[in-house]
């Protein structure tokens, strides 16, 4: 790292990448020297989009690039493990986008790569970092609506999508549950940790994919956790947590919430919105700072996204797709 600025490489050019490519430029401290996509074209292509200095034709080279502080890798998920162990391996910090590896074997190898190399390593849970997030977990671990008894999330898109595309490909780990439903089931994770029980029944369809999938979970507390992801509908996006002493409503978009509502026995409801200095709902610019806040504190993890959790919510998504069915042709 320079004295002002965080180095980045950015491995790969969709969408996802240019949206994070976009919040880094929003940073005065961030700095994006270097890109990396499978062909040099597209990847000069990115470069000119975001007056990127570097462009590189693999993956390789950009690991290589001793100049890069930090690679967010924005592969397909089905390339996360081999594209992030490849940076972890050339000595550089690395941001994994979610879902952080087609399963926990996968993601285990790459967190024990980090620990051996002494490197940073986080997932990409942007939800984790949001503000309005952390404090609504905040107001939960305070015992705002006491203790946490249900947990109900939702997250669907309408499509439809073709079967070739990377939503429906179980090549690229395709279908609803690893791109959408990473994120009901972090949030849950959030609040309770990880379940004791897991059922699921999943639409799948010919190739094989998750069209949609709905999961009950339970823990030894007493609580449950009703969640839904879909390809095939677009839902509310919404999400509510009940406890023994309240509620709290996000009525929309709960991953990157404008706004919740706290419901409290006896009392009048409480809005919490987003400060509008926090930027806007969908900005990726929270979980790059806490990126570059950990690295200039010497962490090689954050605590916000620790390696720990994810490696649960990698366990429960295997447990999940064990009882739909679902296996990816890498597994085997």
């Amino acid at each position: 790292m320079t004295e002002e600025n965080v180095r980045w490489g950015i491995l790969a050019t969709g969408g996802i990448a240019a949206a994070f490519t976009a919040a880094l430029v929003d940073l005065p401290d961030a700095e994006v020297v270097a890109v990396a996509s499978r062909t040099e074209e597209s990847a000069k292509a990115f470069a000119d989009r975001f007056g990127i200095g570097r462009a590189y034709g693999d993956w390789a080279a950009l690991a290589a690039d001793g100049d890069i502080d930090v690679v967010y890798v924005a592969t397909p998920h089905s390339a996360h493990r081999a594209a992030a162990g490849l940076c972890l391996g050339a000595g550089r910090n690395v941001l994994v986008e979610k879902a952080f590896t087609l399963n926990s074997r996968e993601a285990t190898e790459l967190v024990d790569l980090a620990a051996a190399r002494g490197g940073f390593l986080m997932e990409a849970m942007w939800m984790y970092c949001n503000p309005l997030i952390r404090r609504l977990k905040a107001l939960v671990d305070d015992g705002a609506i006491g203790e946490v008894r249900t947990v109900q999330a939702d997250f669907g898109l309408a499509g439809p999508f073709p079967p070739a595309h990377r939503l429906r490909d179980p090549a690229q780990g395709g279908g609803a549950l690893l791109d959408l439903g990473v994120y009901p089931v972090s949030f849950a994770h959030l609040l309770l940790g990880e379940p004791a029980g897991i059922e699921a029944s999943a639409v799948l369809s010919p190739e094989g994919a998750d069209l949609q999938t709905a999961a009950l979970f339970s823990w030894d507390s007493g609580a449950l956790a009703a969640l839904h992801c879909s390809i095939v509908g677009g839902t509310g996006t919404s999400a509510s947590v009940t406890g023994a002493l309240g509620r709290i409503d996000i009525p929309d978009g709960f991953f990157h919430p404008e706004r919740f509502v706290l419901h409290r026995d006896g009392r009048d409801p409480e809005e919490f919105v987003l400060d509008p200095a926090d930027g806007p709902r969908n900005t990726l610019r929270h979980e790059a700072a806490e990126v570059m806040r950990a690295l200039r504190a010497g962490e090689t993890e954050s605590p916000l996204v620790p390696l720990a959790g994810t490696l649960a919510v990698m366990r429960t998504l295997d447990a999940v797709r064990e009882r739909i069915g679902v296996r990816y042709p890498q597994e085997g």
